[in-house]
């Protein structure tokens, strides 16, 4: 009876090891058939753009990357280059808007999360702002609108597990965008409030624990003469060195009930302007080096820091960078008025200063679409552009120029899809080659996005989750 007993006990055992080798087999099968090339599926709204930047960073051999997710709250993902394991997504933060189910706006799609890595290793975001309600307090810069302006920084450095909110900046931000200095200066340039309020930054000299009040440089006015307000859309980045440059083009705010024009209200811009910020200096100048009286009000933005007029054509998202001398190659999408023609899609059209004046380049071979700028030398320059082809494919790009954007000459497709639509960051600050860019993938009949990393092999896959 124990013999029977030990020989059905063998028999068991050899019968689990196989049953659990199968299993393995399986699993490793199924790992292996469960690659995907986005690294996110839950990318919800616009879930990254251009404008509220930089939306990743690459740090000690890590890309992270932060984007909007489920109810507009902010993620955020790292990428380990070295030994190719991602992290995340994890949920930073709460954002105050998305939560509303009888919104008529469904997501508002401002309050993107902006990310930065600190010099003692936190990693910070700003988010969750569209000018804040009226149950903050009042705004003395502008008006209110919607949501809450947030600072979210990790409680370990380099660590995105786990997030704490930081009640160190102004609540009526929008259009967050994160700078830090090579000294470790922290700046957070934003909109104080809605469409009617003067543009600002907040500095930090410790790491970001505390903020300096407000400092307006762009001035929202009443017009004198017409219906409307003097608004602002800038775009800040690094200069050369201590410099900080400033792309933005004009708002025309123009009153609900309007005699100038019927529609009222529409998002109509126009013209493109350049500036410098000295931050050792704390001195505003052009690009002659002129110095600029901070608020810049609109007569003196004219006067002092225009590009190019464009009065007929409507502009949008100014970007620049400068080359090693620190001049400047500024870029803005121009299209036809989008209030009367939905489809008139925009073109990226390239000015760069010569040392002399601003010389425009014919950029007509560029396809419509939105992207960001990379000045390498004084004659190397590359555009990173979505677009959509002729036949149906939409399409993540960079183009190239080897005379300074005279010309440009398609290089890299980083991604490609047959009827689909991609919504696209800026550059990711200090990017490795393998992670460039991120990228949302609109998917037809949901809110939600796949999120794709993008460098010069294309998206970074990951096991789907």
């Amino acid at each position: 009876m124990i013999k029977k007993i030990v020989i059905l006990s063998i028999c068991f055992c050899f019968l689990l090891m196989a049953c659990n080798g199968s299993k393995k087999v399986t699993s490793e099968m199924e790992d292996k058939d469960e690659m995907v090339d986005y690294f996110a599926d839950n990318g919800f709204g616009n879930a990254v753009a251009i404008v509220q930047h930089p939306s990743g960073v690459y740090h000690k051999g890590v890309t992270y990357v932060a984007y909007q997710g489920p109810l507009e709250d902010p993620y955020v993902a790292s990428y380990n280059h070295k030994t190719k394991e991602w992290k995340g997504p994890f949920k930073a933060g709460v954002s105050e808007m998305g939560k509303d189910p009888n919104r008529k706006k469904k997501i508002d799609n401002h309050g993107k999360p902006a990310i930065l890595i600190d010099d003692a290793g936190y990693i910070h975001i700003a988010f969750g702002g569209h000018g804040g309600t009226r149950e903050l307090g009042e705004n003395a810069l502008g008006n209110h609108h919607y949501g809450k302006n947030i600072h979210a920084v990790s409680k370990q450095p380099l660590d995105i597990s786990s997030w704490e909110t930081l009640d160190n900046v102004s609540p009526f931000g929008t259009y967050s965008q994160f700078l830090k200095m090579d000294n470790g200066d922290i700046y957070l340039f934003y909109r104080h409030g809605a469409h009617r309020s003067n543009w600002v930054y907040q500095k930090s000299t410790d790491h970001g624990r505390t903020f300096g009040e407000p400092f307006s440089f762009l001035k929202h006015k009443r017009r004198a003469n017409i219906e409307a307000e003097d608004s602002w859309y800038p775009w800040v980045s690094r200069g050369n060195g201590d410099d900080i440059i400033v792309a933005f083009d004009y708002h025309i705010c123009r009153d609900n009930k309007n005699a100038q024009d019927p529609r009222g209200h529409i998002p109509e811009r126009h013209n493109l302007y350049y500036m410098v910020f000295d931050t050792m200096t704390e001195q505003w100048k052009n690009v002659k080096n002129e110095p600029l009286e901070m608020p810049l009000t609109k007569e003196m933005a004219d006067e002092k820091t225009l590009v190019k007029e464009i009065a007929s054509d409507w502009t949008f998202q100014g970007i620049a960078d400068v080359d090693p001398n620190g001049n400047p190659h500024v870029c803005i999408l121009v299209g036809p008025d989008i209030a009367e023609n939905r489809s008139g899609a925009k073109r990226l059209q390239h000015f760069r200063w010569d040392g002399q004046k601003w010389l425009e380049n014919n950029n007509s071979i560029l396809p419509k679409g939105n992207g960001d700028i990379e000045v390498k030398t004084a004659t190397e320059v590359s555009i990173y552009l979505e677009s959509e082809t002729r036949d149906d494919f939409a399409e993540i790009s960079r183009w190239d120029s080897f005379d300074g954007g005279a010309s440009y000459k398609k290089g890299t497709v980083f991604l490609s899809r047959k009827n689909s639509g991609f919504v696209i960051s800026s550059l990711i600050d200090n990017a490795h080659p393998d992670a460039r860019i991120i990228v949302g993938e609109k998917q037809k009949g949901t809110d939600f996005k796949n999120m794709y990393l993008l460098g010069d092999n294309g998206p970074i896959s990951r096991v789907k989750k």
